[in-house]
């Protein structure tokens, strides 16, 4: 192969990786992002997240049914995920705004157990942090994250289904006016 066939091909491949990034990119923080999601997955996926056991920052497993009959935001993160340590200190604020009204945040986070707890204690987690490695990321597939992209959020309420999810950072007013009225 010559450099200029070698030089091409790169240039190729680099303008179809950009051009995927941009169409990720703009599918993920597109603002008419729907929080709904489909009546069945709804229910299995509920089902599937209450159905885990994790392991917390302590190694002591927490069944996620512990929760069952609050409203709770699951929410799928990585300490490595900027959208993910951006949106995290506006869960800090929800979690001690709607806490005594029944509302849970669970973060389960897809990454080693040591940096989960090192960025948890750096920035003031205030609410149960579980982990898991790359399996857990059937859970968030249960309930709809088919691209397997963080961070995923989930909410769901007392009932125990799914209101709402999202991939993508999600903003503190969004999240703020889907908690209202499950509460």
């Amino acid at each position: 192969m010559t450099k200029l066939q070698q030089v091409l091909l790169y240039t190729g491949i680099a303008m179809i990786a950009l051009t995927a990034g941009v169409l990720l990119r703009s599918q993920l923080t597109s603002s008419s992002a729907k929080f709904e999601v489909s009546p069945d997955t709804a229910r299995k996926g509920a089902e599937t997240i209450f159905a885990a056991t994790l392991p917390d920052l302590a190694d002591r497993l927490q069944p996620i049914s512990q929760w069952r009959g609050k409203v709770m935001v699951v929410n799928f993160w990585a300490s490595w995920c900027e959208p993910c340590r951006e949106e995290i200190p506006e869960f800090i604020e929800l979690q001690k705004k709607f806490g005594e009204q029944g509302v849970v945040f669970v973060g389960i986070a897809v990454d080693q157990k040591e940096r989960a707890a090192a960025f948890s204690k750096q920035i003031g987690i205030n609410y149960p942090v579980l982990v898991g490695d790359l399996s857990v990321m059937a859970l968030a597939d249960a309930a709809g994250n088919r691209q397997g992209a963080l961070p995923f959020t989930v909410i769901i309420d007392r009932s125990g289904n799914i209101a709402g999810s999202k991939l993508g950072r999600l903003s503190r007013s969004k999240l703020e006016g889907m908690l209202k009225p499950l509460l």
